[in-house]
């Protein structure tokens, strides 16, 4: 796995591998026309090295014109984030916040090792340097007399350099003592024209900024191959344009093979030379002097398409990002205070769906959303999926059942939003409406873990559910009812009260004073009492009438300090251990809780 700090590094060097996949498949396509076009795709695939598409996505995200998502965009946003950032970890919504792990010695390891390697190649290069700059105080300004007429200094070295072209920004022409008279004057006319070339195309400048990619992508494998892929196309590249200004193949590849027989390679790949490449393959190519294809419509099309793709392609996927991943808003949503029920605290129940929702707290109906005497506490729960225990910092009123509101939404369009939508309304609702401003933080608080007791667990795996009491046939979930009717749905099984086993811990929660994390070690599905009934309706059951509560809520749950010895026998805690052969151990652990910075009573509209 890896580190979280190294994710977005990863993400860069596989995006960038992609890119350089696709360049190569391109100059594939092209590998007939000029070799100017293919130098330049290879020049973009190492700029891509210093250009991460997370820094375009990021200037795209910032503009934003639209508040509706639309979910088509947003599952291809998806999906293109998911191919593009493979090592970007999801991190699911927990009730607990993760104890965070031991810190990783492994990002300080792997920069040491980086940091040695790029030592290494600067050191490198600096040697290879000296030899370059020794040749230079060593030279002179050479005379060409009327030879040729250079628009650039020439300089004669003593050194057994081959002729090359020194200098990014004001190039000059190194060429090496007594050339001319090994030369013929044709033979030297098309090396120095091949020199010409490389300043013409500033080759100097596009190698400087591949040598800055090595030098910080040292250990990336591809990056070495580009470099041989961009010396290789730079060459055929100045070739192609000395035969095409009517340069004899025959004196201009004798004049290369004679450079190579009595000079030495530039020690450096930014001071361009005549003799890089794969020199018999170069010379066997000039000697065909094959006219290089023009690029047709097509293929500037595809080249137009990579260059796109690759520079407004993640600035597109920002400003997408932006429309979809912008906070959701109500369409019109009014806000009420109801004194006529302030006097009922009502319980918490989450969200739900219905046709009717006249009998509901918090109901969404089509494209209309429906809250009834709702203090703050109750809207934060809402909006934030979490329980009272969670949420800090609330004002006097905001849990007190004098200040209970009714709000009546509408989302945008006509489809029906989901749950999460409509708590992400209710979050920018609660932003303008109540100028609700929050943040997250992890604090040790008190819970209970929920363990085995001392004689064992009750209760039994069962694949298929639990009986459902009072359901026709008393069937399983999952198998044929006793009447032969279908076997239930998940959806009816939920309705009806099956929980998977991850889920009853927290339901519990709703019965205590305190959150309840899961420490029995339980993986089943489902797990029934002895006598096949649904474990949390067993302890319905039997609770005290009027236990329980608002789920979650310190104030109004079970306390066995506060109920006499009778009620205690049947308190959640002695239940939970006679029944379920578990217990309620109290201990301290990590929780992601809310902590309200500002909040204002609500203005009516």
């Amino acid at each position: 796995m890896i580190p979280s700090q190294l994710e977005s590094l990863a993400n860069h060097l596989w995006q960038s591998s992609l890119f350089t996949l696709a360049v190569w498949l391109v100059t594939l396509l092209l590998r007939r026309n000029r070799a100017a076009v293919r130098h330049g795709l290879w020049l973009a695939a190492s700029v891509k090295f210093l250009a991460p598409l997370a820094l375009l996505a990021t200037v795209g995200s910032s503009m934003s014109w639209r508040k509706a998502p639309v979910a088509a965009v947003r599952s291809q946003i998806a999906a293109m984030e998911e191919i593009s950032q493979p090592f970007t970890a999801l991190a699911p919504p927990t009730l607990l916040a993760s104890v965070p792990p031991a810190p990783s010695r492994i990002p300080e390891v792997l920069f040491g090792v980086w940091l040695c390697g790029f030592a290494a190649n600067s050191l490198a290069w600096w040697r290879r340097w000296r030899r370059v700059r020794a040749a230079l105080r060593a030279a002179s300004p050479l005379p060409l007399g009327s030879l040729t007429k250079l628009p650039v200094r020439a300089m004669s070295s003593p050194a057994r350099l081959e002729p090359g072209v020194f200098g990014v920004f004001r190039p000059f022409l190194l060429l090496p003592q007594g050339i001319t008279e090994r030369l013929t004057p044709a033979q030297f006319e098309a090396i120095l024209a091949h020199e010409l070339c490389h300043v013409r195309r500033r080759d100097n400048l596009a190698a400087a900024i591949h040598m800055v990619v090595e030098a910080l992508f040292w250990f990336h494998p591809l990056v070495w191959w580009i470099e041989a892929r961009m010396v290789e196309e730079r060459e055929r590249a100045c070739d192609e344009e000395v035969l095409r200004m009517a340069g004899d193949p025959q004196d201009y590849a004798e004049g290369i093979v004679t450079v190579c027989k009595f000079y030495l390679e530039s020690p450096l790949v930014c001071v361009s030379g005549v003799t890089g490449s794969n020199l018999r393959r170069r010379v066997e190519a000039i000697m065909m002097n094959r006219a290089a294809r023009q690029l047709s419509l097509g293929r500037k099309v595809l080249v137009a398409g990579v260059g796109v793709l690759a520079t407004a392609g993640p600035f597109v996927v920002g400003v997408v990002r932006a429309q979809t991943d912008a906070p959701l808003a109500f369409e019109v949503a009014s806000v009420r205070q109801n004194s006529r029920y302030s006097w009922i605290r009502r319980p918490w129940m989450p969200l739900t769906a219905a046709a009717d929702c006249d009998r509901a707290f918090a109901c969404i109906s089509g494209s209309r959303f429906t809250e009834k005497t709702a203090s703050l506490v109750d809207l934060i729960m809402d909006a934030y999926n979490v329980k009272r225990y969670r949420i800090e910092g609330l004002p006097s009123w905001g849990d007190s059942a004098h200040d209970v509101y009714d709000i009546a939404a509408k989302s945008p369009g006509d489809a029906a939003p989901t749950i999460n939508q409509i708590r992400q309304m209710l979050q920018s609702l609660l932003a303008d409406r109540f100028r609700l401003k929050l943040h997250h933080a992890t604090k040790e608080l008190p819970v209970y873990a929920l363990v085995i007791a001392k004689n064992g667990p009750k209760l039994t795996v069962s694949p298929d559910g639990c009986d459902i009491p009072g359901f026709a046939g008393q069937g399983h979930a999952g198998a044929k009812a006793d009447g032969g009717g279908d076997a239930l749905s998940a959806t009816a099984r939920d309705a009806f009260g099956f929980q998977w086993w991850p889920g009853i811990p927290e339901a519990l929660s709703g019965f205590t004073d305190r959150p309840v994390i899961d420490k029995t070690g339980f993986e089943a599905s489902y797990y029934c009492t002895p006598d096949g009934r649904d474990p949390l309706r067993v302890l319905a059951a039997e609770l005290p009438s009027g236990s329980g509560g608002r789920r979650g809520d310190p104030q109004s749950a079970v306390d066995v300090s506060s109920v006499d010895a009778d009620v205690t026998t049947n308190s959640v805690y002695t239940i939970v251990e006679e029944k379920w052969g578990l217990k309620l151990e109290p201990r301290k652990a990590p929780l992601d809780v809310l902590i309200i910075d500002r909040v204002e009573r609500p203005s009516e509209n």
